[in-house]
């Protein structure tokens, strides 16, 4: 197993696993579309995407973090934003590893630490996310506003 920062050669099978990850959401396949996102991502430096290979090279899955910050340590805080592992390869330890080097990103990046969101319906991710040393907040409310609402 092999976790890499993904750079513009991992465009095309990076793009792959995005889109079915995408779809996995229930959104519409934009393959497209999905392709000049991450390459914007990637050329405007405005996440860090991580890819996961197996030992064959192929390519099984991805994390995608983007920058934040915590104003009141006054430090950098990382949204893991998206974690996705093609269903072929589920099981195998790939999505534990992308989260390890995502932490390992905190270290080098002198972040505070991480957040995420999940459904409360995802119960792979809600058992994987604890295992991994991720606490649940009960304490905050979260909430959202969307353009489109």
């Amino acid at each position: 197993m092999k976790i890499e920062k993904a750079t513009l050669s991992d465009l095309e099978e990076l793009n792959e696993l995005f889109d079915g990850y995408r779809v996995f959401y229930e959104k519409e396949s934009d393959k497209k579309s999905s392709k000049a996102f991450l390459k914007e991502r990637i050329e405007q430096n405005e996440s860090v995407i991580f890819i996961s290979r197996n030992n064959d090279g192929v390519a099984t899955g991805f994390v995608q973090l983007y920058p934040l910050f915590s104003s009141t340590r006054m430090k950098r805080f990382w949204l893991l934003n998206d974690l996705y592992v093609d269903q072929a390869y589920r099981g195998q330890g790939f999505s534990k590893a992308l989260i390890e080097r995502s932490k390992e990103l905190c270290g080098e990046t002198g972040a505070c630490g991480m957040m995420l969101e999940t459904a409360k319906d995802n119960h792979v991710g809600n058992q994987l996310y604890p295992a991994t040393g991720w606490a649940l907040d009960k304490d905050h409310n979260f909430y959202t506003w969307d353009v489109e609402n």
